[in-house]
């Protein structure tokens, strides 16, 4: 009776969380941490815990599509998973070739028009596992409603190195010049996978730390992070729910500052040009309430220039 009780609150509380939802974030990256410590915590054995997981990461797939997030990255095997045991390596490429395969042929409606890109020094990984992704990546190639990334063999350190070094070797062979360097040159050498950028990560399993996880695609998209503490196969959809609002709680903050600054510089625009005034207005509509910028306009033309009427868009 109790834990019917609590699914019926539980059921509330999801709808209710869901509700709220105004504007979903695009990319969602996810740090799938706690599969041992769950096996441990429940008495089973490790790999039941890699399997307990790999159902938590579906269920989170069709979450995403289901509240119109576009594309979702996990970070699946890092460059520090190389040193736990043999057995254990074997246990996790075991588990994520049948994954793989079981993706590809699946009819679910979550799984429908996903295109499945794998990222990471695949080199180190055995050439089963690069072979099943060649092939989930071939045949999910037409894909375009929703993009799942999957980080293999992925550090973020290693990806900026290798970037910085490819660049390097090319100024040096005169391929390209230091003033053609830019973010654009940058991010293209990080990923051949033109994957946007972050803005949410998701950690499970209790530590607060981003483990250098696309560290350009989210520092320098300033991504909400939500830290949890269920390990991945106990993550709830109600823990996803809480982190998308982490996310628009953030960016609902982000939003004000950017309007404050905004209006500020309007304000200091008093005594320039009229023709600059409506430049710097029209500009700002993005980050300002139309009524707002409405009257601060109305108070810069009051102040000093008379009517001053921007275009509209």
């Amino acid at each position: 009776m109790l834990s019917f009780l609590r699914r019926k609150l539980e059921n509330f509380y999801e709808d209710l969380l869901q509700s709220e939802i105004k504007k979903p974030p695009k990319h969602v990256a996810i740090i799938q941490d706690g599969n041992r410590r769950y096996a441990q915590k429940f008495g089973i054995e490790r790999e039941e815990g890699h399997i307990e997981g790999a159902k938590t990461t579906e269920r989170v797939l069709h979450w995403c599509k289901e509240i119109g997030v576009e594309e979702l990255t996990l970070y699946t095997f890092s460059t520090e998973n190389f040193d736990r045991s043999g057995r254990e390596q074997k246990e996790l490429f075991d588990l994520i070739e049948l994954k793989l395969k079981q993706f590809s042929e699946m009819e679910e409606e979550y799984s429908r028009d996903v295109r499945v890109r794998v990222i990471g020094q695949l080199e180190r990984v055995p050439e089963r596992i690069r072979k099943v992704a060649r092939e989930i990546e071939r045949d999910t190639r037409g894909n375009t409603k929703f993009k799942l990334n999957i980080a293999l063999a992925y550090g973020g350190r290693d990806e900026m190195l290798d970037a910085a070094i490819e660049i390097a070797e090319e100024v040096a062979s005169k391929k390209i010049s230091i003033e053609e360097i830019d973010s654009k040159m940058i991010e293209s050498r990080l990923s051949k996978q033109n994957i946007r950028d972050v803005d949410l990560i998701i950690r499970t399993g209790g530590d607060v730390r981003t483990s250098n996880f696309l560290p350009w695609h989210a520092n320098g998209n300033e991504a909400a992070v939500f830290f949890c503490t269920p390990y991945w196969p106990g993550f709830s959809k109600i823990d996803f729910l809480r982190g998308i609002r982490t996310y628009e709680h953030r960016e609902s903050t982000w939003q004000t500052t950017r309007a404050e600054r905004s209006m500020a510089i309007i304000k200091v625009m008093k005594m320039a040009e009229i023709k600059d005034v409506k430049k710097v207005a029209n500009r700002l509509r993005a980050y300002i309430p139309e009524k707002v910028l409405e009257e601060i306009v109305s108070e810069v033309d009051q102040e000093n220039r008379g009517s001053i009427k921007y275009n509209e868009k």
